[in-house]
Formats: C-alpha cells, structure tokens, sequence
C-alpha cells in the first residue's frame, strides 16, 4: 500500500482560561478552538516577584488543563501588575480597584503578561513574558470614581480596562507585543502555536 499523502489531523486547541478578554483575543486568530476553565490557586508565594507569579499561573493553568486533554494543544496566560515590585492582581471590588488606582497615579507600572502554550502528548512547552511599561496620569478621586462606575473593571489586573475607559487614564504605554496589556501577547502567542504545528493563518 502507497504511504498517505494527507496531512496528519490538527491536534485542538484549547485556551486554558476564565478571562472574557483571553478568550476574544484570541478569536481574533480565527481559529478553533474550546475554552476550559483552569483549577488553580493564584495565591501568591512569600518574596515571589510579579514577574515568576505570572510565568508560574501561566503554566499552573496551561498543565492543569492539558492533564484533561493531553492530545490538545493548550494555552495558559496570567497577568499581574508590578508596582515597584509590588504584585496587583484583580482587584474584585469597587473598593480594591479605588485603591489600586490611587496607587498607580502618576506611576509607571509594569504590566506582567505570562503565556504558556503545551501538548502532554508531544511534550511540547514554551513559555514566554510579555511586560508592558504603562504610564499612568496624576488622577483625581472623581475621575478614579467616575471611570470606576463606567467600567467597573473589578476582573482586570490592576484595574486598568486599556481596552475601554481606562486608556484614558494614561499617558503613555511601552510595549513590542501590544495586546499584552489586554491580557494575552498574541504576536508571542502565534509563535508559539506555529512551534506547537498549529497553522496560524489557518
């Protein structure tokens, strides 16, 4: 019998995630692919950085899914602000996110987006961090609350909504991978896929 010629089946792909915003960035690609919400603890370690806390959530929730689907290709992403070192994840509540943003005006914080992509079956991992340096404006309390009623960003690190209201509350943002800030690195995110055999273009 002559070897086949077709095309071995693409594995799936499946985004590892809780996040509404992961899941529309990354329809952007015009992939198929599931979503599946990830088991895990964000509790930060005692003297972890932002920085590893992102990479560890990031992986913590891509092998937490691939242990449910080892034949699929599996995205895993955290995002954590860093405030001089200081870890700001979701704030949860009207009251967090206010103090949040009175922290960060008139600051630059580093927007530490973490993305893990891996198949239990082939073995294939990377990792990769996306910071993203943002500026944020001297903000007045009214404006903070008036932002905050508008976009209630109570899921959204740090509680800047760049994507919404919250961009003005900036003046500058530093970043080679833009939708980072947003909370998934899609240019990373594409390289990985295309090293993980996911055709993107499909």
């Amino acid at each position: 019998m002559p070897p086949s010629t077709e095309a071995p089946a693409a594995r799936p792909l499946v985004l590892g995630s809780t996040s509404l915003y992961r899941r529309e960035l990354l329809a952007r690609l015009r992939l198929a692919f599931s979503v599946v919400p990830p088991d895990v603890d964000e509790t930060p370690r005692a003297g972890e950085t932002p920085a590893l806390l992102a990479r560890r959530l990031a992986a913590a929730k891509a092998e937490a899914v691939a242990r449910l689907h080892p034949g699929a290709v599996v995205i895993g992403s955290d995002q954590v602000a860093d405030l001089d070192g200081e870890p700001l994840g979701k704030p949860g509540n009207h009251a967090n996110a206010l103090a949040q943003l009175r922290k960060m005006s008139g600051r630059t914080v580093i927007f530490q987006t973490a993305v893990t992509v891996m198949c239990a079956d082939s073995g294939f991992t990377q990792h990769d961090l996306a910071p993203v340096r943002v500026r944020f404006r001297e903000l007045a309390l009214p404006e903070i609350e008036a932002y905050l009623q508008a976009e209630q960003p109570y899921d959204c690190a740090g509680s800047a909504k760049s994507e919404g209201l919250g961009i003005a509350l900036l003046d500058a943002i530093d970043s080679d991978d833009p939708t980072a800030l947003v909370g998934l690195p899609l240019i990373r995110t594409c390289r990985m896929l295309r090293a993980a055999g996911i055709r993107v273009p499909g």
